[in-house]
């Protein structure tokens, strides 16, 4: 092998083993080299040798209208990046960040003049980049919104009450009602920045080191820690614990978020009567559940109430305070620890959340 032809085989060795998918189009628009990525990105184990780029890249701009990619490239004269096209494969619409620029020599034999000899494109999938890029943004216009009216509120109850003892005014009942919705409005506040923080904590893995937990002595801890609440309710607070449940292996902040948003929530939506958490066994799994006899959940809501900031319509929902993040956060916190929540409910006769995880011996 001559060293034109070895270095000809390094580099296409080196083009084959890139992430992202490489293609070189003559002058005329035909794909004469491309890499295993390209293949993998247009889902197609056929050659693409041959064809024109546009009949391979049949690509959309943001409106929907055509783009003629070969009419863009050969209007390039450096290195250009375009993230704003669009490809449909199958059933999904990728979105699309591509390189393209001229493949130009100045001593080529062909072409001394230094002219384009063709084109080199490269083509990433950024789908999921633009998606979280989108959600991000959505998410913290939200989060946004939902502060202002507890932020403006507070202020306003506080600045009510600063002028009635400004003008000395002996009024106690309605003193103490403004300083008891200021206090209302903050304590939302709170539940909302906690809700956010622990999002955030297992959005990047914090505190997501795992540890051996003894299920009883963890089953004890919570409910001594929300039985005065409960009673405070009126309501009766059961623990059932079934015999040598033993251990499980999870994050122990992770494992008391989850159980804790389902007893407040628990304790918040039932009117009367029993909230209890079950501990048992299920083969080779130890399962988790918190039941309650409160209001109940419709049919409808029960597919959005993990959604975040999603509060049901149901007037008794809305007289109670909640940041709709509470739900959404279980449901990540679940994910993290490779388990998945069960909801279980009935309109007017209570609802029942479990988990399993497994048993560790």
């Amino acid at each position: 092998m001559d060293t034109t032809s070895a270095e000809h085989e390094q580099i296409l060795t080196i083009v084959n083993n890139l992430a992202d998918a490489v293609f070189s189009i003559d002058t005329e628009g035909i794909i004469r080299l491309y890499n295993a990525a390209g293949l993998n990105l247009l889902d197609t184990n056929a050659s693409v040798n041959g064809k024109h780029l546009d009949e391979v890249f049949q690509l959309v701009d943001d409106t929907g209208n055509k783009v003629e990619l070969f009419s863009a490239i050969t209007g390039a004269r450096s290195v250009t990046v375009d993230d704003s096209l669009r490809m449909r494969i199958g059933d999904e619409l990728l979105r699309l960040e591509l390189t393209y620029a001229p493949i130009r020599s100045s001593y080529s034999p062909v072409d001394p003049t230094g002219n384009s000899q063709g084109y080199i494109l490269i083509v990433r999938d950024i789908t999921r980049l633009k998606s979280l890029e989108e959600e991000r943004d959505e998410f913290i216009s939200v989060v946004s919104h939902e502060l202002r009216t507890p932020v403006t509120v507070a202020e306003g109850t506080i600045s009510n009450a600063q002028l009635m003892l400004n003008r000395d005014m002996r009024d106690k009942a309605k003193l103490k009602q403004s300083l008891d919705e200021a206090h209302e409005q903050v304590v939302y506040l709170a539940k909302m920045v906690n809700d956010l923080s622990t999002l955030s904590r297992a959005e990047r893995g914090i505190a997501s080191e795992t540890e051996q937990i003894n299920v009883v002595d963890f089953a004890h801890d919570l409910f001594n820690e929300y039985h005065p609440e409960a009673d405070k309710q009126g309501l009766h607070f059961n623990l059932e614990i079934a015999p040598k449940v033993g251990y499980v292996e999870v994050s122990r902040l992770y494992l008391h978020e989850l159980l804790q948003n389902f007893i407040t929530n628990a304790i918040k939506y039932t009117r009367g009567g029993t909230i209890t958490l079950k501990v048992s066994n299920s083969g080779d799994n130890i399962t988790f559940e918190v039941v309650d006899t409160g209001i109940g959940i419709s049919k409808s809501d029960q597919n959005k109430i993990f959604n975040k900031f999603y509060r049901s319509e149901d007037y008794r929902t809305r007289e109670t305070s909640g940041t709709g993040l509470g739900l959404y956060v279980t449901r990540k916190l679940a994910k993290k620890m490779g388990t998945r929540i069960e909801l279980k409910s009935r309109l007017n006769h209570g609802s029942s959340f479990s988990f399993s995880l497994p048993k560790k011996s």
